[in-house]
């Protein structure tokens, strides 16, 4: 079993959220395996079409909060 889960990709989100150089986060209201929740995301607007629709913004989550249905171990299992 790996040392962490923590990925690279993980890590530059983590570091674009708290450097404070970005100002694309946003908490976005969603649901998780149905059960409701909130993310915290990226929203970024998508490049022009050549036919002129308007841009869609674009939503990337991040990080996830937990809900009463998850359970949060450590590596050993043991909860969090």
């Amino acid at each position: 079993m790996p040392d962490t889960n923590i990925t690279e990709e993980h890590r530059r989100a983590f570091t674009a959220l708290t450097s404070g150089r970005f100002d694309n986060f946003c908490l976005v209201s969603c649901f998780v395996n149905g059960e409701p929740t909130a993310a915290i995301a990226t929203v970024n607007i998508s490049p022009p079409t050549e036919e002129g629709d308007e841009p869609d913004y674009l939503i990337s989550p991040l990080f996830v909060c937990p809900t009463a249905a998850m359970t949060l171990t450590d590596h050993d299992g043991r909860d969090a």
